[in-house]
């Protein structure tokens, strides 16, 4: 029966095990992934080709590290971050999605969006700055506005994560102990994570409504953020048809001889070194 027992748990411990990425496996993929990025942004430049990436999901849904971990090998010239404040006055009063369209991509581009035009089917719709009737008229309209998005060449990309309850409260809770992620936690954040189930209705609505043939919603299980943030990168590239451009072989030149220059005596004004 121990024996049992024994054998019982230390299967318990192996699923465990192997649902876990080590951080060694995961940097070593990710490694991989940002060489295809490189290879992926130098077709962009070549081909002109203009992408764009939209990543919504709930608070601590892990938005803001895949993005990160998507754009921390690239040039920031060519994959830009969208990540907009609240609308100011003026912009209130414009067609709702216009205040986004002068971020799409141009030629040669990629564009992320840390949140996007949906903010009024999830945030504004739950925390009530928008009516009903406007959240509705914007379920109808996006679909258009995403169709005519694609015909002028933009390969659009969208992207879901979807975390658990108990996911979401560990992370947020992380957020108020840790002196780097306390900005992250605001008000609202606060107060979206007490109404879960509106934001469940809003989502489905979202899904049901935009969830098309040609700009489809791509859902990614954030719960194990690693394996998140590979799953996202290992789509998006096949979501492209990329190819390696040819590169010349780079040999670092020969450096200038010194010539009569000199080393100045000047007094320096190097930084403590504490480390």
């Amino acid at each position: 029966m121990a024996g049992n027992k024994k054998r019982a748990r230390q299967e318990v411990a192996a699923v465990e095990s192997d649902e876990r990425m080590s951080n060694k496996d995961y940097l070593k993929e990710l490694y991989r992934l940002h060489v295809e990025l490189v290879k992926l942004q130098e077709w962009v430049l070549k081909n002109g080709t203009k992408v764009c990436v939209v990543f919504e999901g709930r608070d601590g849904a892990g938005k803001g590290g895949t993005i990160k971990a998507l754009t921390e090998r690239v040039s920031p010239r060519v994959f830009r971050v969208v990540a907009l404040p609240a609308p100011t006055d003026r912009e209130k009063t414009q067609m709702y999605v216009q205040r986004y369209l002068p971020h799409l991509p141009a030629a040669g581009e990629v564009v992320i969006f840390d949140r996007s035009w949906y903010n009024r089917a999830g945030v504004e719709r739950v925390m009530g700055f928008c009516t009903p009737e406007q959240a509705e008229d914007f379920l109808r309209a996006v679909p258009l506005v995403e169709q005519a998005i694609i015909h002028s060449g933009v390969i659009l990309v969208k992207y879901w994560l979807e975390v658990s309850e108990e996911e979401q409260t560990r992370r947020l809770q992380a957020r108020i102990s840790d002196g780097r992620k306390t900005w992250k936690l605001t008000d609202m954040d606060l107060k979206s994570y007490s109404r879960w189930y509106d934001y469940s209705r809003a989502r489905d609505d979202m899904f049901r409504a935009t969830d098309t043939a040609f700009a489809p919603w791509c859902v990614a299980n954030s719960n194990d953020k690693r394996r998140a943030r590979l799953n996202i990168i290992s789509d998006l590239l096949g979501r492209i048809p990329y190819e390696e451009v040819p590169r010349k072989k780079i040999v670092l030149p020969k450096r200038q001889p010194a010539g009569d220059y000199r080393p100045i005596d000047y007094p320096f004004k190097y930084i403590p070194e504490r480390f």
